[in-house]
């Protein structure tokens, strides 16, 4: 059985959202733990789903942030519900996907394009480009 205290699948998620937001409010680590009365290494345990975030805390982050506390848990399910049979090496931990800075920049930059017919046209575009790389991955496995 598993320690209730350790972070859990969701708490990473809860995290990747934390450090999403602070990206897009250009805030450093550093800055946001200000704003919280934090040190910035307890914000980076946070975003990395080391420490869980209590209920309180996620209160006060979503005031300074601008952000419903939902905002916070806004994909979680499809991310649990889509990893729900996998089970870690660890035991029973589930690993939410990695969210890279290079991931938040594309993320970021494609909510800036206001061109509707753009931005479809980039997903197709980029959705072919993972469709064609998973295919060779495949053939080659």
């Amino acid at each position: 059985m598993a320690d209730n205290k350790l972070p859990s699948g969701i708490d990473r998620v809860v995290g990747q959202r934390i450090r999403w937001r602070r990206k897009e409010l250009k805030l450093t680590q550093e800055k946001l733990g200000e704003l919280l009365g934090l040190t910035f290494q307890q914000v980076q345990k946070y975003e990395k789903g080391v420490n869980r975030v209590s209920a309180g805390r996620l209160f006060e982050m979503s005031t300074a942030m601008g952000v419903p506390i939902t905002y916070f848990f806004d994909g979680a399910e499809t991310f649990l519900d889509h990893d729900a049979g996998y089970v870690a090496e660890d035991g029973d931990a589930i690993h939410a996907p990695v969210m890279t800075s290079e991931i938040l920049d594309l993320i970021a930059a494609f909510q800036k394009i206001e061109d509707q017919s753009l931005r479809k046209s980039l997903l197709g575009t980029i959705q072919a480009a993972a469709t064609a790389f998973d295919g060779k991955q495949q053939d080659e496995d």
